[in-house]
């Protein structure tokens, strides 16, 4: 081979490559944001009954379906103008090589036992709190509109953060790998209708951010001392302190390590 054949080849390596990474880190963000997902469901139900309807020669549906197609790109870019920003900004926020850092197992237990610590005294004393826990999305939008502090995180901190009367105890507390750090953060809003209109704006919050983030909400409410869990869009209401350490157990874990142990389970099996 020349090398010109050999740049010519390497030329449309490159050129597949960078197609890949970005189909890969949309569909990523996609699966990631219930709205969005929402939306593509929507735009292949259109292409499904376009088909169908040249397939049957359906006049009058196919004559809506094309001005549709034709002018419904621009209206989704005017309708969900704030979903397709927040996609773009999560692929900019996207960490290529991972968390910005990954905790051992020690630590990864360490930091869920704070929690759960505090979480133990926050319900049985009805403290409202609000923490979302950092995964592969940063939050740092958040974090730069809220009061900073970088610290190590402790079960005695997140009770104070929260404690009635200190002036952080407003908004939400953001961890970052093994620290605190930030608090009184402000969150989106969800406008699910699934949620009810029981919930206050703390599990609003929780959800809402959990929509468009892949991060962990835990929430505690002051009504009624309840323990609940937002995760991908979905509210966990109501759950045991256990179930809830062992959810976060289960959810902070790397993905090389769920690999790994769901192919030991393989290996187990197979034996």
């Amino acid at each position: 081979m020349t090398i010109d054949g050999t740049i010519e080849l390497l030329r449309k390596l490159v050129d597949v490559l960078i197609v890949w990474l970005v189909f890969y880190y949309i569909l990523k963000n996609l699966r990631k944001n219930v709205k969005m997902v929402l939306l593509f469901k929507g735009i292949l139900i259109i292409i499904f009954l376009k088909i169908l309807s040249d397939l049957f020669s359906l006049p009058t549906i196919g004559y809506l379906l094309d001005y549709i197609i034709e002018w419904g790109p621009v209206a989704l870019i005017i309708i969900f103008q704030p979903e397709i920003r927040n996609v773009l900004e999560q692929l900019g926020r996207s960490q290529l090589l991972g968390r910005h850092k990954t905790l051992t197992v020690d630590e990864r237990e360490s930091v869920v036992y704070e929690i759960i610590n505090a979480l133990e005294y926050l319900r049985k004393y009805r403290i409202g709190a609000l923490i979302v826990i950092e995964r592969e999305n940063s939050l740092a939008d958040y974090i730069n509109r809220a009061k900073k502090i970088y610290a190590k995180i402790s079960s005695d901190l997140l009770i104070a953060i929260f404690y009635e009367g200190n002036p952080l105890h407003d908004g939400g507390v953001i961890i970052e790998g093994d620290q605190i750090v930030c608090a009184s953060a402000v969150f989106p809003t969800s406008d699910s209708l699934k949620i009810s209109k029981r919930l206050g704006t703390r599990h609003r919050a929780a959800l809402g951010i959990s929509e468009e983030m892949d991060s962990i909400s835990i929430i505690v409410s002051e009504e009624t001392g309840r323990v609940s869990l937002a995760i991908g869009g979905e509210l966990y209401y109501n759950m045991s302190i256990d179930e809830v350490k062992m959810r976060l157990l289960d959810e902070l874990k790397p993905k090389s390590t769920l690999t790994y142990e769901e192919g030991e389970d393989l290996d187990e099996e197979e034996k």
